[in-house]
C-alpha cells in the first residue's frame, strides 16, 4: 500500500513541487488547497493524488480533511499565511496578532489530527521561513509569526516522538506569489550574496523536505534546516 502524504497549501509554489517530488519517490499524495482549486487539482492530476479543499486554520475543516487522508504516513505544512507588511508603530494589534494566530492555527489542528492518524514512524515537515533570523524593515509581523512557528515545531518533536518533526527553512524563492516583487535587480543582488550563486527554486526545497519524508535523512529530528543556496554564509544573521 502507498504511504500517503498530506500537503497544505499544495497546489502552487513549493506545495506544488513538494507534491510531485513525494508523489515521484512513491506516495499517494492529498493537495490541500484552500481558494485555488484549479491550481491544486491541476497538482493531483499530475501527480495521482486528491485535491481537498480546507482552511486549515478552522478546526471542523481540519477534521474532514485528514478523514479524507485516511491514515497519513507524513504531513507537510505549508499552507501560506499572507502576511501584513509595515512598521510595528503604525500596525494595529489586531493586524500583527492576526497574522501570528493564524500562522498558529494553521498548524496547530492539522498537527494533531494527523498525529491521531499517523504511525508511529511518521514524519512531520514544517516549512518555516528564514525571516526570523533577519531583520528587514516592514516584515516584523511575518519573522515573529515564523519565529512561533519554529519554536512550536521543537516542541512537536520533543513530544510526538517517535513520529519525527522537523523544520524547512527557505530563504528568498522564485515562486508566482513572489514574482511581481523579483526584478532584475534583487534577482541579481540575491545571487551575488548565495555561495551557489543563484537563486531558490521551489524544487530545492520541494528536495529538502522529501529526503526528510522519505527517510533519507534518518537521525535528523527535531532539526530547523535552511535552504537558501548559502545566503546566509555570506551574508550572516
Amino acid at each position: 500500500m502507498e504511504p500517503v502524504a498530506l500537503v497544505t497549501g499544495g497546489g502552487r509554489g513549493i506545495g506544488a513541487a513538494t507534491a510531485r517530488e513525494l508523489a515521484r519517490r512513491g506516495y499517494r499524495v492529498v493537495v490541500n488547497y484552500h481558494r485555488d482549486r484549479e491550481a491544486a487539482e491541476r497538482v493531483a492530476a499530475e501527480t495521482g493524488g486528491t485535491a481537498v479543499r480546507a482552511d486549515v486554520r478552522d478546526p471542523d475543516d481540519v477534521a474532514r480533511l485528514v478523514a479524507a487522508c485516511g491514515p497519513v504516513d507524513a504531513l507537510v505544512c505549508n499552507a501560506n499565511i499572507t502576511p501584513p507588511f509595515g512598521p510595528v508603530r503604525s500596525m494595529p494589534w489586531e493586524t500583527f496578532m492576526g497574522k501570528v494566530h493564524d500562522e498558529l492555527a494553521a498548524v496547530y489542528h492539522v498537527t494533531w489530527a494527523a498525529l491521531e492518524r499517523m504511525p508511529e514512524r511518521g514524519r512531520i515537515v514544517y516549512v518555516s521561513s528564514l525571516s526570523a533570523d533577519f531583520t528587514r524593515p516592514g516584515a516584523a509581523a511575518h519573522a515573529t509569526a515564523k519565529a512561533a512557528l519554529d519554536v512550536f515545531a521543537r516542541y512537536v518533536a520533543a513530544e510526538a516522538c517517535p513520529v519525527t518533526a522537523n523544520v524547512v527553512a527557505p530563504g528568498a524563492v522564485r515562486t508566482e506569489g513572489s514574482a511581481a516583487a523579483r526584478t532584475p535587480e534583487l534577482e541579481a543582488s540575491l545571487a551575488g550574496r548565495s555561495v551557489l550563486g543563484r537563486p531558490v527554486e521551489p524544487d530545492d526545497v520541494a528536495a529538502v523536505i522529501a529526503a526528510v519524508v522519505d527517510g533519507s535523512l534518518p537521525a535528523v529530528a527535531g532539526a530547523r534546516i535552511p535552504v537558501d543556496a548559502g545566503f546566509r554564509v555570506l551574508t550572516g544573521p
